[in-house]
């Protein structure tokens, strides 16, 4: 699927178009919350997930995130990620507001992300702490 965003832009749910060298480069390099992440890492996430890109009106690839879902009852908003030179524009805005309109997401019943620093962004558009924080645990992998 594409969907029309502002200024030229355009996302697209096409796996065949994501730019895996360019995206490795932004979450293993410049994100702090995969710093390291090897290549076949990201293909591999990237391949089991519903990934929605940002592109530019020529199609270079500007933006991304990823979808981690069953589908049905649970999905897990990971790597939100606009490259550098294109924030400040609203794009960030537009791509969450598309991901969360993806028809594998749409009615899923728990849909939920992880953030050490934009919580004010993500609650514009309609994210909320946990109800229930002290019900949720984590497997730590001692790699």
């Amino acid at each position: 699927m594409r969907w029309t965003a502002l200024d030229g832009f355009y996302l697209s749910d096409e796996r065949e178009l994501v730019d895996v060298v360019r995206v490795h480069h932004w979450l293993s390099e410049e994100s702090y919350w995969a710093k390291g992440r090897s290549l076949d890492a990201v293909a591999r996430s990237l391949d089991a997930s519903v990934v929605i890109s940002l592109f530019t009106r020529e199609g270079v690839q500007v933006g991304i995130t990823r979808w981690v879902t069953d589908g049905e009852t649970f999905a897990w908003l990971s790597d939100v990620f606009i490259d550098t030179n294109y924030r400040g524009r609203g794009l960030g805005r537009v791509l969450i507001a598309t991901a969360l309109e993806h028809p594998r997401v749409h009615a899923v019943s728990r849909r939920v992300l992880v953030t050490s620093s934009a919580h004010g962004f993500y609650s514009d558009l309609g994210f909320q702490e946990l109800n229930e924080p002290t019900r949720w645990m984590e497997f730590r992998s001692p790699t």
